[in-house]
């Protein structure tokens, strides 16, 4: 049965406007759709990952989804949503980026030879060789200057100034949905909420240069319920490259959603169906603290994006820090995945030499760290005799034994102090 694309997004949350016609010129028969990415940076972020998510939904309807890479258009810079304009990127960039987003999106979309193969284009390809006056001639006469200062993403930046270089980049958005529009058959542009003054700005220009009919559809901006921007963290974006964001903290950030944000994103940013959400959610109810609409959403995801290895690592190292993990679990972990989670730990120094002479835990945990982890050997043994501390998950019973643990990969004690306090050790 052929999936409703429009329908499927609607149920999803996905759907913010659309222009009318669009469902029905679908459900004729195979068209193609387009969304534009502008690679200002070598990696997508999840604030990308909607966009993502709608092509996917796209082509599992049986539509052609194109992926159109700005090489042009990043070389210039979209105004829509920004407050100042932005740094223009060089050649050389903007090459690197665009091979680091197509790697990326080869993940989530079939680029094999079906006849709805998703397909990657760069705007540069047809705008390299497009000299200024053929393209205000062959553009920029079919749209006036009232229309385009109409738009929100003008509008808002009147009074602080906007160059003529953003200005006409709804002018060039819109030829970009021409040229496909001509070259490939494509009929509908999707994008954000914010990107929708340019798609329709696409449709005029095919309406009025070609005398051809296009459609819109975007997305939601998506918002976190407690009113943080969705995407952000304290560090900054949350990266599919795990150069940038490790595979521990983008697992971290989805488990970490609050249940009206859980029962939202696994809807959004999942392939599962609706009776699958609907029994996860209601068994979620059932038992939030077991927080399980939480760990699905981070698993799929982190496997999508990732690998189901980095996964499993990522949810052994929460296990670590906030479950109940065993010291198998830890010396499971790579050495990457060790210091990635305990980014944030407070960390101490042991002197190797002193480290080999087999010191008494209460030595090490006071004076070999410079009392770094107790202020006094009293202190620690009090601790210690109480059961409250723990050497790469291993209970520390005897105060005054040689230390018998061995270091991971050589040079690392996770100590435990209490129930959520825990110190790195390095042995130098």
């Amino acid at each position: 049965m052929k999936i409703n694309f429009v329908e499927e997004l609607k149920w999803r949350g996905m759907v913010q406007d659309m222009m009318p016609g669009t469902e029905a010129a679908l459900m004729k028969g195979v068209t193609a759709g387009y969304i534009g990415f502008d690679p200002t940076a070598d990696s997508l972020h999840i604030g990308n990952l909607v966009q993502v998510m709608t092509l996917v939904h796209f082509q599992q309807a049986g539509h052609k989804p194109i992926v159109l890479v700005g090489g042009a258009t990043g070389m210039v810079g979209d105004p829509s949503g920004k407050s100042q304009e932005r740094n223009l990127l060089s050649e050389e960039t903007l090459q690197h980026n665009l091979e680091a987003v197509k790697k990326q999106l080869n993940k989530f979309l079939d680029f094999g030879t079906s006849s709805n193969a998703a397909e990657m284009v760069n705007n540069y390809d047809w705008f390299k060789d497009f000299r200024f006056l053929d393209f205000i001639r062959d553009a920029g006469k079919h749209i006036t200057i009232s229309y385009m200062l109409a738009k929100d993403s003008v509008q808002s930046r009147l009074e602080t100034g906007m160059s003529f270089t953003e200005f006409a980049y709804q002018l060039v958005q819109g030829y970009d949905f021409y040229w496909l529009y001509k070259n490939k058959n494509c009929k509908l542009q999707m994008g954000g909420s914010d990107q929708w003054g340019n798609i329709v700005t696409g449709t005029e220009l095919i309406r009025r240069k070609d005398g051809g009919e296009a459609f819109a559809l975007t997305t939601p901006l998506i918002k976190k319920a407690d009113g943080a921007k969705f995407g952000k963290t304290e560090q900054g974006n949350i990266w599919l490259d795990a150069a940038k964001t490790s595979p521990y903290r983008f697992y971290q950030y989805w488990l970490n959603a609050s249940d009206v944000d859980a029962a939202a994103f696994i809807k959004i940013f999942t392939l599962k169906q609706r009776d699958e959400i609907e029994a996860l959610v209601a068994s979620h109810n059932a038992a939030p603290h077991e927080r399980k609409l939480q760990r699905e959403l981070a698993r799929e995801i982190t496997c999508r994006v990732h690998s189901v290895g980095d996964c499993e690592q990522a949810i052994k190292a929460s296990e670590v820090l906030f479950g109940d993990a065993t010291a198998d679990t830890l010396n499971q972990l790579s050495e990457s995945t060790l210091l990635q989670i305990t980014e944030g730990v407070p960390q101490a120094e042991a002197s190797k030499t002193e480290w080999e002479k087999k010191p008494s835990t209460l030595d090490l945990l006071s004076v070999l760290t410079q009392h770094q982890i107790f202020p006094s050997k009293g202190e620690a043994r009090k601790m210690i005799q109480a059961g409250g501390v723990s050497i790469n998950k291993e209970k520390v019973s005897d105060a005054h034994a040689p230390t018998t643990c061995i270091p991971l990969h050589g040079k690392y004690l996770l100590v435990q102090k209490g129930k959520k306090n825990y110190y790195l050790v390095i042995i130098k």
